[in-house]
């Protein structure tokens, strides 16, 4: 550790020198003092990841800074698993509870379909519906947006249960329906499943985020459905992304890239996760070349039929958002704040999830660039939210804009925002 400190502080004094700044003026632009840059400089203080990120971006050092100071994060993915003929991989179960994943049978799925918000009739052979009542797809199709919209507005502690209760459900009647019938339950059991894993990321189980991943994957495959099993690949990567791991989030969005057949808007999600991967290991060029051919993705694809589209749709322009989201990372809050300002304010005021993940960002990009009473009002702001839908991801922001908060401590605003900013990440914890 002491030896890479000093290498970081010998390369940054080196970069430094070679642009002609000297420690005052570097620190200037990065809004630290001479004095802290010094301890860095000697060795003697430990440089934080956003501190090296600015420096890296400031000095255009393309990534040699943030590369030094940069920690092998823990592995991601359990040890124990095995992979299926295209390469997707699968938790090895024996080694985990899954009581609760217990096969459900048709007793239970009636009544559970009984109390479910809309209900629907079942036959004895199957799966019908009277001229007067929706089909049990049309039901659950509708359901599942229901619980998508539930999602944005409670915690997962909230959403989990239901959402796992609807797969069983959907899994069991797949069991007993009409072959044609029997693949489209699976499928849309596999998208309560994934949808199943986001929320248990979101409660700060990557594991089970994994596990139910996986589960989504087999169920989908089961019912025909190989688009699943690509954008599987993007959603593991939003688990590497949070571990800070670029080189695993770029090699799983690349190979969701590269897979036959996949649609365009699966491929441009795995775009813009790419280019996610990137801002973190500081690549500027690559991250924007990932982001451009987002765009051209993304803005040529067709929405699916039946089934609302996989990946987020509360985001106006998504790419946007990613650049602005990309450009933080990068070490650039000057230029990420205006686009994460203009982003923000396009969020449907409803979709409470993507308000606070966006907006804690969008307040992480003012405070690293300065702005620190604005920084303030919008955290102050987001709290309330925050608190409200639980999110271990948002957590996470949260933890750095205190830490990036932390350094104007003495600051009327900051000193006034400290207790609720504290207390809300106590609530947050999971």
């Amino acid at each position: 550790m002491a030896d890479r400190l000093r290498a970081f502080g010998i390369e940054l004094r080196r970069i430094r020198m070679e642009a002609g700044l000297s420690l005052a003026e570097l620190g200037d632009r990065l809004h630290y003092s001479k004095g802290h840059l010094s301890k860095i400089e000697t060795g003697r203080k430990s440089p934080s990841v956003e501190l090296a990120r600015r420096c890296d971006a400031e000095l255009d050092a393309r990534g040699a800074l943030i590369s030094l100071i940069a920690e092998k994060p823990s592995e991601v993915l359990p040890s124990e698993g095995t992979t299926d003929e295209d390469g997707v991989w699968l938790m090895n179960l024996s080694s985990m509870d899954t009581s609760w994943f217990r096969p459900v049978d048709r007793r239970d799925a009636l009544a559970m379909t009984a109390s479910s918000p809309a209900g629907f009739a079942l036959s004895t052979q199957g799966l019908s519906a009277t001229a007067k009542e929706p089909t049990a797809l049309e039901v659950f199709r509708s359901l599942f947006d229901q619980f998508r919209n539930l999602g944005q507005t409670a915690s997962p502690g909230v959403v989990l249960p239901p959402v796992i209760a609807q797969t069983h459900v959907l899994r069991s009647l797949a069991a007993r329906a009409p072959t044609g019938v029997r693949d489209e339950l699976l499928v849309l059991a596999a998208r309560f499943a994934e949808y199943a894993g986001w929320m248990a990321q979101e409660s700060g189980d990557d594991a089970g985020a994994l596990w139910w991943t996986a589960q989504a994957v087999a169920m989908a495959e089961a019912g025909q459905d190989r688009d699943l099993a690509v954008y599987a690949l993007i959603r593991r990567a939003l688990v590497t992304l949070y571990r800070d791991d670029a080189t695993q989030t770029i090699e799983l969005a690349r190979e969701a890239q590269v897979r036959p057949g996949v649609p365009r808007r699966i491929r441009g999600l795995a775009a813009q996760r790419e280019a996610q991967g990137h801002a973190l290991g500081g690549d500027y060029d690559a991250c924007l070349r990932s982001l451009d051919r987002a765009r051209e993705l993304l803005s040529s694809a067709e929405d699916a039929p039946g089934v609302s589209a996989l990946g987020p749709t509360n985001l106006t322009d998504p790419v946007s958002m990613v650049t602005g989201w990309c450009l933080y990372e990068l070490g650039r809050p000057k230029e990420a704040s205006p686009i994460l300002d203009a982003e923000v304010a396009r969020i449907q005021p409803q979709a409470l999830r993507s308000r606070a993940r966006y907006g804690v960002r969008q307040a992480l990009a003012h405070a690293a660039a300065g702005e620190v009473d604005h920084a303030c009002e919008l955290t102050g702001e987001l709290l309330s939210i925050t608190d409200v839908v639980s999110s271990a991801t948002i957590a996470t922001d949260l933890r750095r804009l205190a830490r990036v908060l932390s350094r104007w401590h003495q600051h009327p605003p900051v000193r006034e925002l400290f207790p609720a900013l504290t207390a809300s990440l106590q609530t947050s914890k999971v």
